[in-house]
Parts: structure tokens; C-alpha cells; sequence
């Protein structure tokens, strides 16, 4: 520490010193609404503002030299809102109008930081009165319903621009799946649905490619999502994972003729799931991982039959009609190597996306909109994926098999990603 430094550390302390000694060192002395802190921040925003009008006028208060055109002209009242609440504070003003200080600018009423604070507790599923009963409690402000939503509408443009990135030109594994929420449309809340479509990229990585609201679906809507994809640059979907969806396979076969249609084992496990106990679903979960990690799709039906035939197959028959209905969809799934199998039933993560969308959603009678909805939900899925880790180890392995398995059509594009 240099002896400059010194000296101002010293000064420094000895000034807070002297203020500790006029207001006292108790808590309410010195963190209090009316303590030493905020008026400390007060008087140092304040301070900040005169010498941002003083750069602006190009002299100190009190020494306008002659012929200048600009001068102060008193203050005004503002109350901003920071973490620790709201502050008045007074704002130096120009004779011409024409500052722009750059600390608070004009119009803004909040401290940097705190429009993000509520956003991500929006984000996390908080409704806008639990964001405003805790806006009050913690900080001693009491907002409006217009106030909170005005702060997450500026995400809306973000989630428009999000909604029309660039994608990749080639994707191993696309999943496809949806949520049912309830939005009020032409004064009705409807049932809708929220399609997601999850990439796995060639380097192994996971992405969220867009987000749909629909309230059914069909050729037509499921046309226009592949029509919205190839225009954002996707060129080529070698397996597209879904679960059972209306006019899907037309959809997707007419822009991406060579894409493989496979019945999304997580999802057709999921619904087994739903018809058990609690306290049966690891067993039925062991013995339905017996079937599709079968050597071949003879070797699945047969696996298949004799689960019918145990004691959970007997009590739970639908789970063996379900399997069975979906055969022919499941049966493209053996023909893959072991490698691409493991990759896909292991992948989770549309399972474990859904599952911390819908703890997000479940606090909501309903959305107002459609843009409602899918802000929240974008705005979820921007906190679920930052936590998202690195492609599994056995990637590699996968690449290589995709690269038998697709030819040309999984190397070439992998070429022109690393170009």
C-alpha cells in the first residue's frame, strides 16, 4: 500500500468516525430508513450528479465565467428505487435542459439491478402479487401490477429475437414435446398447448430451438414450426423423438424427407409410469429398461410378453396394451447401434426439462396471453439451461456410430460446422 493511500484510508476513517459518533453504532443508528447508510448513499448519489453537471457545464458551482450560455438552475425531487428501497434524492438541472446525466438517467426509476431482481423472481414462477407483497416487505415498496409487468416486458423483445436466432444446419437428435397450460383468449380460458422442440447439436451439446403456443395441433401447425426451422437454417434432422403427435410425421417428412420418425422411449416409459404406484415404478421401470435395451426388436417382443406375464404386467395390463399399440413406432429404435440407443433413452433431459416447467407454471390459475406465457416460460428455460453441463463422455461414440448409421449426411454437416 503506497503512503497516498494510506493517507486517504486514514482520512477516510477518521470522517466515519466522526459520523459514528454523531449518529451512534446501533443498528437502527446506522442501517436504519432514516441511518448513516442511507444517508451516506443519498448524499454520495447526489454528489456524483453535481459533478456530472459540472462536466457537463465545464465549471465548478459559483464560478461561471463570462459569456457562458449555460448555468444551473436548481433542483429536482426524484425517488428512485434500489435494493434497499426508495430514496428521494434531488437532481441538479441546466438552464438549457440539456443534461443528460449518465448516474440516473432521465425517466429511470429504479437503480441498475433492480429491474433484473425482478425478473428473476418472476422468472423462478413468483406471481406478480408475491412479487409485490415481497418488493413491500423487504424493501418498503409498494409497486403496481403495471409496474412489475412493464419491468418483464422488456424481455419481450429478447424473447422475439431468441425466437428467430440462427440454428444449426444439422441435428443428430431433435425431441419434441408439450405442456398443457391455461390461457385466456377472446375472454375464454382455453387449454393450450406449449410445444418445445430440444436439439442435441453435433458437438453433443443441448438446445432449446424455439418455443410454440397452440390449442391443437395438426399437419398444418406442425408444417408451420418445420417451415420456421429450415428458414432459421436447418437443413437436415436425422431422428426426430416425439410422442404421439397429430400430423407430425407428415409435417416433418415433407421438408425433411430423410428424417427418421422414432416414438420417444422416455416419453412412452413416462406414460407406463403414470399408470403405477408409487411404490411399483422402479420395479416397472427395471423391467420396461429390459425391453427397449433389447439386442433387437424380436428379442424386445419377447421381453415384452413375458413383462405381461409377471405380476407387475398382470396388475398393470395397460402398460403392455400401451407398448403394444406402439410397436411399429418403436421398432426403429432397434435398428440403431448400441451407441445412438443409449444416447437417446439416456437423454433426460426433455423429461427433466418438463418437470421444472411445469414447478414453474404450477403457481398460475392462468396466463392473460399467449405472450404471457411465453415470456415466463422463456424466461425459465433461460435459468434451467444455464445449468446445463457438457455433452455425456459417451458422445464420441455416438458420433461415430451416427457417422455409419447416416453417412454423408452426418459427416458432411459436421464438416461445415467446424469450417
Amino acid at each position: 500500500m503506497t503512503k497516498t493511500t494510506e493517507t486517504k484510508k486514514r482520512s477516510a476513517d477518521e470522517i466515519i468516525d466522526m459520523m459514528l459518533e454523531d449518529y451512534g453504532t446501533s443498528r437502527e443508528a446506522v442501517l436504519g430508513e432514516k441511518g448513516l447508510w442511507g444517508m451516506l448513499k443519498k448524499r454520495l448519489v447526489e454528489r456524483a450528479l453535481a459533478g456530472e453537471l459540472t462536466h457537463h457545464l465545464g465549471y465548478r458551482a459559483g464560478e461561471k465565467p463570462e459569456g457562458a450560455e449555460n448555468q444551473r438552475n436548481g433542483y429536482s425531487k426524484k425517488t428512485v428505487i434500489g435494493e434497499e428501497g426508495a430514496m428521494e434524492i434531488a437532481v441538479p438541472r441546466d438552464r438549457s435542459g440539456s443534461f443528460e446525466p449518465l448516474l440516473i438517467a432521465k425517466g429511470q426509476k429504479r437503480f441498475e439491478g433492480f429491474d433484473e431482481k425482478i425478473i428473476a423472481m418472476y422468472a423462478r414462477g413468483m406471481t406478480v402479487r408475491e412479487i409485490r407483497g415481497f418488493l413491500l416487505d423487504q424493501y418498503g415498496v409498494d409497486v403496481g401490477a403495471d409496474f412489475i409487468s412493464t419491468v418483464t416486458d422488456a424481455v419481450v423483445e429478447e424473447v422475439q429475437e431468441w425466437q428467430n436466432r440462427p440454428l444449426e444446419r444439422m441435428y443428430p437428435v431433435v425431441f419434441f414435446d408439450a405442456l398443457r397450460v391455461k390461457i385466456r383468449d377472446e375472454g375464454t380460458v382455453k387449454n393450450k398447448a406449449v410445444y418445445l422442440a430440444l436439439g442435441v447439436g453435433a458437438d453433443g451439446n443441448r438446445d432449446v430451438l424455439g418455443i410454440w403456443i397452440e390449442q391443437s395441433e395438426g399437419a398444418k401447425f406442425w408444417l408451420k414450426v418445420m417451415n420456421e426451422l429450415r428458414n432459421r437454417g436447418v437443413e437436415d434432422i436425422l431422428i426426430a423423438a416425439v410422442d404421439g403427435l397429430k400430423g407430425f410425421p407428415e409435417a416433418i417428412t415433407t421438408l425433411f424427407p430423410q428424417a427418421q420418425v422414432q416414438t420417444c422411449i422416455v416419453h412412452l416409459t413416462r406414460y407406463s409410469l403414470s399408470f403405477c404406484g408409487w411404490k411399483d415404478r422402479k420395479a416397472v421401470a427395471q423391467g420396461l429398461q429390459n425391453i427397449y435395451r433389447a439386442e433387437s426388436a424380436t428379442m424386445g417382443m419377447q421381453r415384452l410378453e413375458e413383462f405381461e406375464q409377471s405380476s407387475l404386467g398382470q396388475k398393470y395390463p395397460m402398460i403392455g396394451e400401451s407398448w403394444k399399440r406402439n410397436w411399429e413406432e418403436v421398432i426403429p429404435f432397434f435398428s440403431y447401434p448400441p451407441d445412438i440407443r443409449k444416447m437417446i433413452y439416456t437423454t433426460n433431459a426433455i423429461e427433466s426439462l418438463n418437470m421444472q416447467l411445469r414447478k414453474v407454471i404450477k403457481n398460475r390459475g392462468h396466463f392473460p396471453s399467449d405472450e404471457a406465457a411465453t415470456k415466463l416460460i422463456y424466461l425459465a428455460l433461460r435459468n434451467i439451461t444455464k445449468k446445463w453441463k457438457k455433452p455425456p463422455v459417451t458422445w464420441n461414440a455416438a458420433v461415430r456410430q451416427f457417422a455409419i448409421q447416416f453417412g454423408e449426411r452426418s459427416e458432411e454437416r459436421r464438416v461445415g460446422k467446424e469450417c
